[in-house]
């Protein structure tokens, strides 16, 4: 990881009628880090997230990404387009195309800027990319199965393909082993570790366990504010985030 920084956020507020989801949020990502972002109900994680992506316009404050691009007044598409990616927490493929369709909806998409069809020709640069995005996620096996017939881990896995076959730099990541069983969680943490190595990835997660498995730096927020950021055990340690957070949620060990 170097030092430069691929996001920036400051003081970021999303106010909605005095309710402040986001309450002067400083938050930076570099680049090839993989961060994870904890905190309880309502504090903003979410929120965060979609300010990035273009979703939701903060009410005041900069979201910097790469070298100085000012993402706020710009709509998702665009932000797509410079290279931040995200994979909602509930997966969103097509259920009754192959997994291999779903990836070549996703690359065609990246390469051509318009959503093609089915009938379009696939390349052989094209094909070769989808080869390597399936054996990425774990389901060459499955590229002529159904998606709609995977398991709900195998789904996210698809999904996370489908979002980076557009080659993102930044990608965000919600809740990604929300009702996965232990093995699939594990396998989850390898992934997001192995794509680490070529973009930047913010993880939203509650499972602590997961947490341990794959941060290095966790950032807590608790009521729209950045409270504590550092390793998981720093984080466990600090009293502000024990009485806020881990131990309301009875998660600390």
């Amino acid at each position: 990881m170097t030092a430069e920084r691929i996001l920036t956020c400051e003081d970021v507020v999303v106010d909605y009628d005095g309710f402040k989801a986001l309450n002067n949020c400083n938050f930076s990502v570099h680049y090839n880090e993989l961060r994870v972002v904890i905190g309880p109900n309502g504090a903003g994680k979410t929120t965060l997230l979609d300010v990035i992506c273009g979703k939701t316009p903060p009410t005041s404050g900069t979201v910097r990404f790469g070298p100085g691009i000012n993402l706020v007044g710009k709509n998702a598409e665009d932000i797509t387009k410079l290279g931040v990616g995200r994979k909602f927490q509930a997966p969103s493929i097509y259920s009754n195309l192959t997994v291999w369709q779903n990836l070549d909806l996703s690359v065609k998409r990246a390469s051509t800027g318009v959503f093609p069809t089915l009938i379009g020709r696939t390349t052989a640069a094209e094909r070769a990319k989808i080869s390597e995005a399936l054996e990425t996620i774990g389901l060459t096996a499955h590229a002529l199965d159904r998606a709609g017939s995977l398991s709900h881990g195998q789904k996210q896995w698809l999904e996370i393909g489908m979002v980076i076959l557009q080659e993102p730099s930044l990608l965000l990541v919600d809740e990604p082993v929300a009702g996965m069983s232990d093995k699939e969680t594990e396998q989850t943490g390898h992934l997001l570790k192995t794509l680490s190595a070529k973009q930047a990835i913010v993880v939203i997660e509650h499972d602590m366990d997961f947490v341990r498995q794959i941060a290095n730096v966790v950032t807590v927020l608790a009521e729209g504010t950045v409270i504590c950021e550092g390793t998981v055990e720093h984080v466990q340690a600090d009293e502000h985030v024990r009485e806020i957070y881990l131990g309301r949620a009875k998660v600390a060990h």
